[in-house]
Parts: C-alpha cells; structure tokens; sequence
C-alpha cells in the first residue's frame, strides 16, 4: 500500500509539472488548482496510476460534519399522507359520480338554442333555454330503453311517460316482452339486479350480432340509477310466472332486498321503470319549466321515430294524454321554423328522408335508433351528399353552364332523417353525433329517383340561384365590375 501511494504521489507531481509549462500570457494567471488526493486507502489502492482528479474541482479542507462522524445526510421525509392524498384509486361508481361529464354530459346549468313543446299550442318550438345535459341524458337512457323493447317484441303497442313536477318523480313504462325473473347462474344474482344496478352490464356487448337499438356501452340505465336518489325496477315474467320489484337509494349505493311474487296466468308482461332525480347534483331544486318542456319534446321525438318500426302500431302516453303523431313527417310538421318536406321518402324500411330549403342557415333534425343526433353525423351526411351532386347538375344547366358550389347549397337545405343504424357508434356517451362509417350501416340510404325529381322542381332551386345571382353581383360590385347579375 505504502509503494502504492507513493507512485501515485510522484505520478501527481509529474502530471502538475507538465501542467504548469505555460506560455508567456498564461504564467502570469494565479494558479489556484491543485490535484487531490483519495480520502481513503482503498480507493488509493484502485485508482490507476495515470489518473487525477480534475484540477479544476476545488475541495474545502474542512471535513463536514456529516463526513467527520460517518453519518449520511439525512433526506427529507415526505409525510404519509400526502401520498396518499395525491394518488388514489377509485371504484367506477365513485369515478360516474366524480367526473360525470364523460358519462352524462354537464351537469352544469346551461343555456342553449333547444327544441322543446311549447303546451300551449302543441307544437315544437326552438327556444333559448337553461337545463342540464346530464339530466336529459338519464332521462333518455331510461326512454330510449322503452322503444329499443318495440324492436325486440313487435307486439309492444304502448309506453307510458309520467313526469310529475310535484314530487320530481319521473316514470316510464312499457308492455311487450318483459325481463326474465331468474338468477343468472355465473355472477349469483337476479337478472333485473344485474342490468339495472350494475355497470358494465347488458345485452348489447355481441358485436357479431348485428342490432338496431340505442344501448351499446353497458351503462344505460345504470347512470339513471347512479344519479338518482331513488330508483325502482318492476318487470312481468309470463314465461316464469313472476313479478320482480326492486328499489335502490343513495345513488345506486343501497339496493333494497328483490321482492318476487307469482302472477296470475295470462298476466301480461311489462317494464317500469320510476326514479327521483338527485337535483342536488344538476345544481337544481325542482323541474323547472325549461327541463320539463325539453323533457317532454323527447317523449314527443319517441312517439314520431317508433312508427317505423313493425308490428303494431305504437301507442305513447305523456302524463295520461296519447300523442296524436302517426308518421314522422307528421312530426316534422309540428316544428314551428323548419319548412314543410317538399320531399318525403322511406328507403328500405330503415329510413325516412324529408328535404326541404332553408333560409341561408343549413338545419338537420335527426334520430339514430330513436336517439336524438342533435349534431348529426354522417347518416345526416349520406343524405346531404346525394341532394348536394343531383343539385349541382340541375344549378349547373340553368345557370348558364356556371358551377354552384357545394357549400352553397348546403347553406339552403333543411335535412329531416329518421334511421336505424346497425350497432351505431357515436363520439361520446352523450350521442349528439354518429360516426359509424356509411359501410357499416347495415342499409343503403340511396335516394329514390322520384324523389329527387321532385327536390329537383321544387322552391330550393330557385331559391339558390337567387342567391348564387346576388353573391355573384356583390362579388363584382366589391372588385369594381360594372357587369350587372
């Protein structure tokens, strides 16, 4: 060891020697580095011959006290708590109820431009009112689970709505095929229980299957029950001879106990399904006037998009009064603004197509499997597309051989769709907008020829070469031009 560090003393010393032959202009600069030495033996003994600290590096002479004694620096604690604070995991109750928007939508008030029934006069009017989107989602899941029952029993011929404003109690009933009353074996519960308060859980999770209905993510009615603080399931097995009849409170945290009793034979079948919403949680204190006509013009939507379906004829009642809507180009006539079809068709008995112009402002009223597409998508697109290239070639010969663009003739149609998409993919929960890719409709939306040639002699033509004149002179006054349209 001695013999080691002496070579490596004298290996320091040449190696400052040779660091100091300097030139003239450097030997004047005070040398303040210097070479160290190892602090122990055993790295003296493992460093190389050759090797040195960097002589730039100044090290203090003093000790610290943590070196003097052995010891470690001591690192900063970071308290418990804080971890746990700061890192959480959740249950996707607690994640619904936490951050709704992905689920419901807001549960904010909001004020927007809304289609609601205005009582007075029975129609449908576009209105700027304030409601909550999570409310109007619940409430829809529960709805659009009633018509979905028409596709899967044809003999279904009623729904029954009851919104009562007194109590801020809503319910919703409908015959036809009701749930079966019995205990699915793998997960030991009634099947009522499973679907109504179990999330992740449904009928609508075989993609092979190819189904026109509204649910498809296996949350559905479970988010009514989690935003509600009362919620009661009653269904009619015939086939088990079985009546099922469940409540839950607290937000779907506390099911009461199932009660099942026997029907008598013959006892027809049904599902109803009533609940309170937890205000509170939309930051409301009752149904206002705004959330109740909004609430109403869906159960109005119901009625017009399930005449299409087979079987019988569907019945819906709003607080005791049946609908008077037969066909959904009745319905369409209802809503004051929109412009009477001028022309009407159904294609393949999963559409009804209405066109009509608008004023300069492109409008859609739309529904995907009796849900209301508010943003449209491309259902809404199919059939602009077909109207927008038959109009080109029409504009085209009557405006002198001029082109008319597309954009602008989309600006003066009102589209007016009713469909039933296989297996319909939306952009969020909420379902303002489809985006399931035309291929994968499961029909072919193609316009009859009868009905284009009649979109074709009506008003829209002239009304966008009226327009397409005056954007024309417009652009030739702003450039100078003393060409008159």
């Amino acid at each position: 060891a001695a013999l080691v560090r002496h070579r490596f003393r004298r290996s320091v010393r040449r190696h400052c020697i040779l660091r100091d032959t300097r030139g003239p202009a450097e030997a004047t600069r005070p040398r303040t580095r210097r070479c160290t030495a190892p602090e122990t033996r055993r790295r003296s003994a493992m460093m190389d011959e050759n090797e040195c600290h960097d002589p730039n590096r100044m090290e203090s002479s003093a000790p610290s006290p943590a070196s003097a004694t052995g010891a470690k620096p001591k690192k900063k604690k970071r308290r418990q708590s804080d971890v746990e604070r700061t890192y959480q995991k959740k249950t996707q109750h607690e994640h619904v109820l936490l951050r709704p928007d992905t689920y419901v939508g807001s549960t904010q008030l909001v004020t927007d431009e809304m289609w609601i029934l205005d009582p007075e006069s029975g129609n449908i009017v576009r209105r700027s009112i304030t409601y909550v989107p999570a409310l109007l989602k619940i409430f829809d899941e529960i709805l659009v689970n009633a018509a979905d029952n028409k596709q899967r029993d044809p003999t279904q011929d009623t729904i029954r709505v009851d919104i009562s404003r007194e109590d801020n109690r809503i319910s919703v009933m409908n015959n036809g095929s009701g749930i079966p009353v019995v205990k699915h074996r793998e997960h030991d519960m009634y099947v009522p229980t499973m679907i109504f308060g179990h999330l992740l859980t449904g009928s609508n999770f075989d993609d092979d299957e190819r189904k026109t209905t509204g649910g498809r993510n296996g949350y559905g009615a479970k988010l009514a029950n989690i935003f509600s603080t009362k919620f009661t399931i009653e269904t009619v097995d015939a086939n088990e001879g079985k009546k099922f009849k469940q409540t839950f409170t607290e937000n779907m945290l506390q099911p009461g106990s199932p009660r099942i009793t026997a029907v008598k034979e013959g006892t027809k079948e049904y599902t109803k399904i009533e609940f309170e919403p937890d205000l509170a949680r939309f930051h409301m204190t009752s149904l206002d006037n705004d959330t109740y006509r909004l609430l109403c013009r869906r159960v109005y939507d119901i009625a017009a998009c399930s005449q299409m379906y087979g079987g019988r004829k569907l019945k819906v009642y709003l607080n005791g009064t049946r609908l008077a809507i037969k066909t959904f180009e009745d319905y369409v006539k209802l809503h004051d603004g929109l412009e009477p079809p001028v022309a009407f068709g159904r294609i393949e008995d999963r559409w009804e197509v209405g066109v009509s112009y608008s004023d300069g402002q492109p409008r859609q009223l739309s529904y995907v499997n009796a849900i209301a597409t508010t943003k449209g998508g491309h259902h809404v697109n199919a059939i602009v597309d077909q109207v927008v290239a038959r109009l080109q070639k029409t504009l085209k010969k009557k405006n002198k051989g001029q082109d008319v663009k597309p954009h602008l003739i989309k600006q003066h149609l009102s589209i007016y769709v009713n469909c039933l998409i296989e297996n319909p993919a939306f952009d969020s929960q909420t379902k303002e907008t489809l985006v399931t890719r035309k291929a994968n409709f499961g029909s072919t939306p193609t316009l009859p020829e009868a009905m284009l040639k009649r979109i074709e002699k009506s008003e829209i033509v002239q009304t966008i070469l009226s327009y397409a004149a005056f954007k024309q002179q417009k652009e030739l006054n702003r450039k100078g031009g003393a060409k008159r349209a």
